[in-house]
């Protein structure tokens, strides 16, 4: 019966959720009703769920059951959990498991679920769920989606209503310093307190329980230096130098728990050799802004890294959903491009990020930049985001002329999300 009850109060709080406030996202629901396993996965609480279960509710009826509860997870037959939820749902067609990955075995559990002629959709906050892990735990077919914290798009159309361009640039500081996590924004939660508590929640829980890592502050350490850092360039010895973890494979395991928590990514340099790839340092971005306001050490913003935080997340997106590789770029003389995107073997843009376009020297050195790594990577595709100028220039340098777009980092990201 405790298997049931646990059921039962989760179908009440489904219940409850159905009615409250829901926008639409940007992941394809019409992939539920497609017949392959769907596989759902994104940061915890970005709305993963939510998106989940508004779809199926417009196919018909459907069983729930949510692993993050002890009691399901714990138990060691799992013919209870699916009878309990026959019984509970009238003997559903489709069934959505919730953060399926803390459930041991999932992957024998939803293949046998698949055989039984279940709709399955399951959702992970953990990025295992992801590529040749799917393809060797789920042998049927299975298509996914990725769901991230708002984009800005999204976090505009919570406002409902049509809003001037005076009012989109306010919005833009808004999501710039406090992220798009969706519960304190429709909820008007205090965005600090609620993303310290998730993250701290995503540390404890996701990692250092599920990883049973015995030096809990080591990795909460390396966390918080992460996030102060975002946007910067770093190197695993730097990194074991600056935090109190032991050693240099320490470092690399604690960043793979916490890339596959999705609280940060990171991107590497650019270069055609992959040896010289692999081993450059990397960049560090983190998932959502809000994580960066709510927990970094810094007592300024540097709205510089945050509006390039904001296009790493963009790009991030594009290579989840196999769209593009996204790397940055620096020559020996240490000038730096922001992001190189590239296509199959072709290298389609360069992006640098200058919140500061009207000083100068920035717009020098950026450009500059910009148009060396252009004739390197032979890349024509030349654009520079920026707080509000737009336009286009013809720029020469060293014997190289090429055009430059300019563009408001609002405008961008309404065109790419």
């Amino acid at each position: 019966m405790m298997i049931r009850d646990s059921l039962l109060i989760q179908k009440r709080e489904l219940e409850t959720r159905l009615k409250e406030k829901y926008l639409e996202r940007a992941g394809d629901s019409k992939k539920l009703g497609s017949g392959l396993i769907t596989v759902i996965i994104g940061p915890r609480r970005a709305g993963k769920s939510f998106f989940a279960v508004h779809a199926l509710s417009r196919l018909g009826a459907f069983g729930y059951a949510n692993f993050d509860d002890e009691k399901l997870v714990e138990t060691k037959d799992y013919n209870e959990i699916i009878d309990a939820i026959n019984s509970l749902y009238n003997n559903p067609k489709y069934l959505l498991l919730d953060e399926i990955q803390n459930l041991d075995k999932w992957e024998l559990f939803a293949n046998r679920l698949q055989r039984q002629g279940y709709a399955l959709v399951i959702t992970g906050s953990n990025s295992n769920l992801l590529s040749k892990e799917l393809a060797t735990h789920l042998t049927g077919r299975y298509s996914l989606i990725n769901i991230f914290p708002f984009s800005f798009k999204e976090y505009l159309n919570a406002e409902e209503k049509e809003l001037t361009e005076s009012e989109i640039k306010e919005k833009l500081f808004s999501y710039l310093t406090f992220g798009g996590y969706p519960e304190p924004l429709l909820k008007k939660a205090e965005y600090k307190d609620y993303l310290s508590t998730l993250f701290s929640s995503i540390i404890y829980k996701d990692i250092v329980k599920r990883f049973r890592i015995r030096y809990a502050q080591a990795i909460e350490d390396l966390a918080v230096y992460l996030i102060s850092n975002t946007a910067q360039e770093f190197s695993y010895n730097a990194l074991c130098k600056v935090t109190k973890c032991k050693s240099v494979h320490t470092v690399q395991k604690y960043l793979n728990y916490l890339e596959e928590s999705f609280i940060f990514f990171k991107i590497d340099r650019f270069s055609f050799k992959v040896r010289e790839q692999i081993a450059s340092n990397k960049k560090i971005y983190c998932i959502d802004n809000g994580f960066i306001y709510a927990k970094a050490f810094k007592f300024s913003p540097d709205i510089g890294k945050l509006y390039e935080n904001l296009v790493a997340v963009e790009l991030k997106k594009s290579e989840m959903n196999g769209i593009a590789n996204v790397y940055y770029w620096k020559s020996e003389q240490q000038e730096e491009v922001d992001f190189v995107v590239k296509q199959g073997i072709k290298i389609k843009q360069l992006i640098q990020v200058c919140h500061d376009i009207g000083d100068i020297k920035t717009k020098d050195r950026e450009v500059r930049a910009l148009l060396k790594a252009g004739k390197e990577l032979g890349c024509k595709n030349l654009l520079v985001l920026t707080e509000d100028y737009e336009g286009e220039e013809a720029i020469s340098w060293f014997g190289i002329k090429e055009k430059v777009r300019f563009m408001p980092l609002w405008k961008w990201l309404l065109k790419v999300s």
